[in-house]
């Protein structure tokens, strides 16, 4: 039997099926591993799994999900993105049929702003844990053990005894990053992983309309010390003998004098190591981008999402078309690679609109930008779905996920995908909620999204050939230096 006080399982998956392949990236689980050591460090043992390293032929499967957690702990937490929240819910409900006496949360960003919808449609999940959770777990463990009101903890939405969902306070946002103790890396092989991500931020304070990252962090940031930071980096190095970092925050290039102090202290510790980052048009200029080069810095990347003005200012993107073009090009000659993500499919965003944008992205490539295109993926926290509800149609269509919504079920043939017959439940359960499961559908298919993807598609980036795909494919958090044959997307983990 399982002595460990919680199982916690980490479902944050990078996962692609072709028709002759699957592309897996084994990312370090970040968000686990810093509340694994939170739990430990406040006196409760953790068994924690990673879903990530099973080795089934089909992973998507509730039944291997019930043979990975087996002789698991009475308290069993499942963690999860927006793009396996359908999955993981299932798979929730047949352990819980299998567990009754358990007790099992939902964890992770994928819930955001649909907590008690879930709860009241999936009577099976006890609790769901909302915000940072360095505090909120160990306090739920202690409340738990006690049999304590759960009320009593902020930062929950969870069952009462007598079926009334609740939710309690919103927990306060922890300001002292640097007091965060560092994941718990002894419960990882960290050699067995290819990504090694870092966070230097919690939170970006910037009003993008399509975000689903900022409102997870209530549009607050929150900032780790340059010695903090770098002092990670250094275990990282000694334990795995890493070598690529990704930071993955939207916010790394916060102000220019933290950026040219980090890369100071980098380049005196002597590591000798490589890195990429996100940054923001408006907020890099030459002596920075120069300075992150020196130290290390082999990519650069930045969410530009439309080149044209009209659009770049209803989103709230805080920039123009010509800033945009003038900041790539001189990254261009600055670092090994930059990327330029471009968001495409806002209904409001007219043929004309698109066309600047297509024009654009066609420029930065011929440049020596790669350009990384994504279908609108409008999630339930972003203010985009909150002021298109019942103003837009919203169209289900599985051949045509949004890239940052699949899942691992599907089959990918590049710009379409095939189901198998034995995953259809879960389309089912996601038609059957499309106020929880917003991310799946599309606003005005025929009129918005069809035409726009014929003209991506013309100008090469949705390549129908395999053979044809260079340099405009890869995830966006990948830890190759060199394009992955065959994944013309963005990676799912750059949102929840």
């Amino acid at each position: 039997m399982n002595q460990a006080d919680i199982t916690l399982l980490n479902m944050n998956l990078l996962y692609v099926r072709y028709l002759d392949a699957i592309d897996k990236e084994l990312h370090v689980p970040l968000g686990c591993l810093y509340l694994t050591q939170a739990l430990e460090n406040a006196g409760y043992s953790v068994d924690f799994r990673d879903y990530q390293l099973n080795e089934f032929d089909e992973p998507f499967d509730s039944d291997n999900i019930l043979k990975f957690l087996e002789d698991s702990s009475d308290v069993v937490g499942f963690s999860c993105m927006a793009n396996l929240l359908p999955f993981v819910l299932l798979a929730m409900k047949v352990f819980k049929e299998k567990n009754p006496g358990k007790y099992i949360i939902l964890g992770g960003v994928g819930s955001k702003a649909v907590e008690e919808k879930i709860m009241e449609r999936c009577p099976w999940v006890d609790c769901i844990a909302v915000g940072e959770s360095e505090i909120t777990g160990p306090q739920l463990m202690g409340a738990l053990k006690a049999r304590r009101d759960l009320s009593e903890v902020d930062g929950l939405v969870f069952r009462a005894a007598d079926g009334k969902i609740v939710r309690t306070r919103p927990r306060t946002r922890i300001k002292d990053v640097d007091s965060i103790p560092f994941p718990a890396f002894h419960k990882v092989d960290l050699k067995s992983y290819k990504g090694y991500g870092l966070m230097s931020t919690r939170g970006c304070p910037y009003p993008c309309t399509f975000c689903s990252v900022a409102p997870v962090w209530d549009h607050e940031s929150t900032f780790r010390s340059n010695a903090n930071i770098i002092r990670e980096m250094s275990i990282l190095r000694e334990k795995a003998g890493v070598e690529m970092y990704l930071f993955q925050d939207e916010f790394f290039v916060s102000n220019k004098e933290k950026v040219l102090g980090f890369c100071r202290e980098l380049e005196q510790a002597g590591l000798n190591i490589m890195w990429k980052a996100f940054g923001r048009v408006d907020l890099v200029d030459g002596e920075m981008m120069e300075a992150m080069a020196r130290s290390g810095c082999v990519e650069l990347r930045f969410g530009i999402e439309s080149g044209c003005d009209r659009i770049l200012q209803l989103i709230k993107k805080g920039f123009t078309a010509e800033k945009a073009i003038a900041c790539v090009s001189e990254a261009i000659g600055i670092f090994r690679r930059v990327d330029a993500f471009y968001m495409w499919g806002f209904p409001f965003e007219t043929m004309e609109d698109f066309h600047q944008t297509v024009f654009q992205m066609v420029m930065l490539r011929m440049m020596g930008a790669r350009i990384l295109p994504s279908m609108l993926c409008i999630l339930p926290q972003t203010e985009l779905y909150q002021n298109s509800i019942g103003k837009y149609q919203m169209d289900f269509c599985p051949e045509l996920f949004p890239e940052y919504m699949i899942t691992g079920h599907e089959i990918s043939e590049l710009s379409k995908f095939s189901i198998a017959p034995r995953h259809f439940p879960i389309y089912d359960f996601i038609k059957q909620n499309p106020d929880i499961f917003p991310g799946f559908f599309h606003l005005n298919l025929n009129e918005n999204i069809l035409p726009k993807m014929r003209v991506l598609k013309k100008f090469g980036f949705y390549p129908d050939d395999l053979e044809v795909v260079g340099t405009d494919s890869c995830g966006a958090h990948s830890p190759k230096t060199t394009a992955a044959p065959g994944l013309a997307t963005r990676s799912v983990e750059s949102l929840p």
